[in-house]
């Protein structure tokens, strides 16, 4: 199978570099070019490219946009984005539009390669440097936001939770973590608050989804 594939950048010898290049595959074919946004919709709509190498910063229509446009076509073709930018907001504009891949300008040519590769079987190609900017981002993001018992209660409220759930009197408790029964009781009062929960039973429940515990239920 050859894979046709189209170029839209608003740089000549961009295009023509990365014609010259990816036509020494014997699986590519480059079939269209445009050098701008609206060229590039309109193009994609008339040749249907498997896959659009497509620059974000362009004239008319930028890359984003542009991706909007043409990830809503019937058989829209794979996009990867090529830009000078490795800020995270640009490549996260860009896989909201529908984009499968984000690529540096100055990466190597077989990573380009190795990007229309994955595209073509479904997956998501990000060049490392930006893949290491978007995961860093997500640590961020989930450590403060994904709404386990890690992000919601405190390490000594979780540490009460587990001896809860694994059957522990609040007594017995307050002695293996060396506090009182009256500090046990009001971090389980609050762990209750915060997880919104009502009995022992549902605090056994949640620990063990979250994997405070491994207790059979």
């Amino acid at each position: 199978m050859v894979i046709k594939i189209m170029l839209a950048d608003d740089h000549k010898m961009i295009r023509d570099g990365l014609r010259a290049l990816l036509e020494k595959q014997r699986n590519m074919e480059v079939v269209a070019e445009a050098a701008d946004g609206q060229t590039a919709v309109q193009t994609a709509r008339k040749v249907k490219p498997d896959v659009l190498i497509m620059d974000i910063g362009m004239p008319d229509l930028n890359g984003i946009e542009a991706a909007r446009q043409i990830s809503a076509l019937p058989g829209k073709p794979k996009i990867i984005g090529l830009s000078m930018h490795a800020d995270r907001r640009y490549v996260s504009q860009m896989l909201k539009s529908g984009a499968s891949g984000y690529m540096l300008k100055d990466s190597a040519f077989e990573e380009l390669v190795t990007a229309i590769a994955t595209v073509m079987k479904g997956q998501v190609y990000l060049s490392p440097a930006i893949a290491e900017t978007v995961l860093d981002h997500y640590r961020v993001v989930a450590k403060d936001n994904d709404g386990s018992a890690f992000s919601l209660l405190t390490v000594r409220e979780r540490e009460v939770l587990q001896q809860i759930a694994e059957g522990c009197s609040t007594k017995e408790i307050a002695s293996t973590l060396g506090v009182s029964v009256k500090t046990i009781e009001t971090h389980r009062r609050q762990i209750m608050e915060k997880l919104k929960l009502h009995s022992v039973a549902e605090l056994t429940k949640y620990a063990v989804k979250e994997g405070l515990t491994d207790l059979e239920t």
